[in-house]
């Protein structure tokens, strides 16, 4: 009796060994794959950001002078901003605002959209999304160029009220069989507008890598 214990014991503590393996190597993946995601994730961003703001228009480090916050009104669900600053001999040139468009098809859609000091669009570009493959797939640069569309607009081209897609009485092309991504998109851009018009100080005066709240 004390050996088929003994042999219960041992299989109980082989089980739990194999079972603490396995969550060790899983814990394992798990960090290395969400590391590899996020050195993609970063390598994209700075390959956009090149393209949103050339090089030749700023002689800071772009990718240093940066600093990220929160405002639901204009950002909803919580989600933190990235701002990352473009100066020519300490002056503000334009900025590039990293945040996602919360009502995709899918999901959030990450954006970086471009502004410049004067209010209009340096450019705008998908960062990341999970929206439907042959639907909403024309946000990015390699299908469509509608995402390009945006370079050089404003509040003023088009005036606010035209800050949507056609369906909805604005000026924005939507897709094929497809309104929902295209007006997340839109109304986002618009949003970022919107907020660098009222917050156009605390964006480029806020120090960097310092994470505020700007309160609506």
């Amino acid at each position: 009796m004390k050996s088929e214990s003994n042999n219960i014991l041992r299989s109980a503590a082989s089980l739990a060994a194999v079972a603490l393996l396995g969550t060790a190597l899983l814990a394992g993946v798990h960090d290395l794959t969400a590391e590899r995601i996020a050195a993609q994730e970063r390598r994209v961003i700075l390959q956009q950001l090149g393209q949103i703001i050339s090089p030749d228009r700023y002689n800071n480090e772009l990718q240093e002078d940066h600093f990220s916050f929160v405002d639901e009104l204009y950002f909803p669900r919580g989600q933190t901003v990235t701002a990352y600053r473009a100066r020519k001999n300490g002056q503000a040139v334009a900025l590039v605002l990293r945040f996602a468009a919360v009502n995709g098809y899918n999901g959030n859609i990450q954006l970086l959209v471009g502004i410049n000091q004067n209010g209009s669009l340096s450019g705008v570009r998908v960062a990341s999304h999970k929206e439907t493959p042959g639907l909403g797939d024309d946000i990015e640069t390699e299908k469509s160029d509608w995402i390009l569309e945006f370079t050089g607009l404003s509040l003023q081209k088009p005036l606010t009220p035209d800050w949507a897609v056609k369906r909805d009485g604005g000026e924005f092309d939507q897709f094929t069989g497809a309104t929902i991504t295209p007006r997340a998109i839109v109304g986002a851009v618009r949003l970022a507008l919107e907020y660098f018009e009222d917050k156009q100080s605390f964006l480029f005066d806020t120090p960097a890598e310092i994470k505020a709240t700007e309160g609506s």
